[in-house]
């Protein structure tokens, strides 16, 4: 399978390296371009994959193309490379937030296209990827799951919901950080060093969400698990509670959904 991805900024960075990490993309088949060589050389220099500023020179080489360009550079980006892409040969994977399949197929033609949301866990193999696409092929829906399957968890979505997936999946890395941050801030108050207080959290969130993915439990079940009577997680959970600890997760999620979705129907 050879893939070329198109922009490697922080997103596409991961993408390459959980590719080439899985086994699911061998180095030599795989081209990244950037219009600054020296932003993709440690992708070079790290994982041996193929790094260019020609970006017609990588989809022509290439079966997979993925662009992970920026919403206000994307569109423009396809619309120079237009002539480019070849129906039956390539498929388009675009990561731009956004812009609707029938806006980049008005841009493209008539090709399989899919818009793709992963998360930067992918350099690990522990994303959550989201699929969107309107009516491709099972044999093309088949290259596209496998491919980002091998990066952690893939899901398929109605285009509706790429708003809100973009918020949830893409952008909750950030947030489930920020609460990671904040619970070694509080251990650094309590008496941890900083390095053992983000060890700590940071176990202490992998395991969390292994209890829940594996068990399929709600998470209430397992919070109930350990909030006794008059106990200490029940006191804290309580005040982080009445300083809307929930509410304003809730609240920041909604807002970045607003946003995300206003800036798709323009």
């Amino acid at each position: 399978m050879k893939v070329a991805l198109i922009g490697g900024g922080n997103i596409g960075s991961s993408v390459v390296k959980g590719l080439v990490k899985s086994g699911i993309v061998q180095p030599e088949d795989m081209t990244v371009t950037n219009i600054i060589m020296e932003a993709i050389q440690p992708l070079k220099d790290e994982f041996g994959v193929r790094i260019t500023t020609d970006n017609r020179q990588a989809i022509r080489d290439s079966e997979i193309v993925i662009v992970a360009l920026k919403p206000y550079v994307g569109p423009r980006v396809l619309e120079e490379l237009k002539d480019c892409f070849e129906p039956g040969r390539h498929i388009l994977i675009s990561f731009i937030s956004g812009k609707t399949i029938a806006e980049l197929k008005a841009i493209v033609g008539n090709i399989p296209l899919f818009r793709v949301m992963p998360n930067t866990a992918a350099e690990f193999c522990e994303s959550l990827t989201a699929v969107a696409h309107a009516g491709e092929s099972e044999e093309n829906k088949a290259k596209v799951s496998r491919l980002f399957s091998k990066m952690g968890l893939c899901i398929e979505i109605p285009e509706t919901m790429m708003p809100a997936v973009t918020v949830l999946a893409s952008c909750g890395t950030a947030f489930a950080l920020r609460f990671m941050r904040a619970m070694a801030q509080g251990g650094i108050e309590i008496g941890f060093s900083s390095a053992q207080a983000h060890q700590i959290a940071s176990q202490v969130m992998l395991g969390a969400a292994k209890l829940i993915l594996e068990t399929g439990h709600h998470p209430e079940r397992e919070i109930d698990k350990v909030c006794t009577p008059k106990g200490v997680t029940i006191t804290a959970i309580n005040t982080m509670e009445h300083n809307g600890f929930s509410s304003s997760v809730i609240k920041g999620i909604t807002a970045g959904y607003d946003l995300v979705s206003g800036n798709e129907s323009k």
